[in-house]
């Protein structure tokens, strides 16, 4: 076995990790969700958002995996964050760094690992989305573009969180977006865009103070959570906008999804009884690559799309008064 050499950069990668105030932290379903939608997708048992402190690897998100750390020395992603493009072992018992490793020899038994490097603005890589299998395996270039997407939004989302709802801010969402709506193009997979504002939201400050507003905000997140599925993206835009980038889902699959949003949100407004009810209006875009080349144009169209349709409420909400 070969311990891993400290990358040159070490104080400045050390001193990134710990201003980001990560390590130690519960688990968040932001990243959470990236693991899971790992293992389904590559059919790997084990896939780990895995992050290299001094001493020691710490994993924020783990599944198939029953640890939260390991030490530095044994670690497949302190050799990977010396790279600047994945690391692949497809058979560990045939490289002399891993073959005699105790994470190798013993529990879990690995003989595959794949990992992509997270790294942050200034350069520095911070750990690895992570892929492991028990039996010797590869990746082929589709394999590898798509773990190279996934670990990109992993690294994206350690500096893009809102602090209120947990959810991606603005700047992230954009850019788990992207990359997402990258691979439904290059995979020829359908997408769809929601973009929700919370209708009479200041009706809510003005009446019960900004205390509960918070309150609101964060309910309606949690009800977005629940809702969508896990390979969603779901960001706040700001204020009171959310929206969410839902993934090789059809017409049918996305108004089904909306459908069980709206049935969720009323069993939580019943639950809660604030004195007022938490609704929405949205506006929903298919995705087409040949009328959206980025995601600002998917969600400038989806805007637009829930402008109509809150004119629309409000024009109804008038009839029936």
């Amino acid at each position: 076995m070969l311990v891993p050499p400290i990358p040159a950069n070490e104080s400045t990668r050390l001193n990134t990790l710990r201003t980001l105030s990560i390590l130690d932290t519960p688990a968040e379903e932001r990243f959470d969700r990236l693991t899971r939608l790992a293992r389904r997708i590559f059919g790997v048992p084990i896939a780990l958002v895995s992050l290299v402190d001094e001493n020691r690897q710490w994993f924020k998100s783990c599944v198939g995996l029953d640890a939260s750390e390991t030490s530095r020395d044994v670690s497949f992603c302190a050799h990977a964050i010396l790279h600047d493009d994945i690391l692949m072992v497809p058979d560990t018992l045939m490289d002399e760094r891993f073959q005699d490793n105790p994470l190798v020899t013993g529990e879990p038994g690995i003989r595959f690992y794949a990992g992509c490097p997270l790294t942050v603005p200034n350069g520095s890589k911070l750990g690895t989305l992570c892929l492991i299998d028990v039996k010797p395996r590869g990746l082929d270039e589709e394999d590898r573009a798509l773990l190279h997407d996934l670990g990109r939004m992993a690294g994206e989302e350690l500096a893009t969180l809102d602090p209120l709802t947990q959810l991606s801010n603005r700047r992230g969402f954009e850019a788990l977006s992207q990359h997402a709506l990258n691979v439904c193009k290059r995979m020829s997979r359908p997408a769809s865009l929601l973009f929700f504002d919370l209708n009479d939201f200041k009706a809510i400050n003005d009446t019960y103070g900004h205390a509960e507003g918070d309150r609101a905000l964060v309910g309606f997140a949690e009800v977005l959570r629940d809702a969508l599925r896990e390979s969603d993206v779901i960001g706040r835009l700001g204020g009171d906008e959310f929206v969410a980038l839902l993934t090789d889902s059809n017409i049918a699959e996305t108004a089904a999804v909306t459908r069980r949003l709206h049935e969720q949100l009323a069993a939580h407004n019943s639950a809660a009884q604030r004195g007022y009810e938490i609704r929405f209006s949205v506006g929903q875009i298919e995705y087409d690559p040949q009328d959206h080349a980025s995601i600002a144009e998917l969600l400038a169209a989806a805007d637009a799309a829930m402008y109509v349709n809150k004119r629309a409420s409000k024009a109804q909400a008038g009839q029936r008064v």
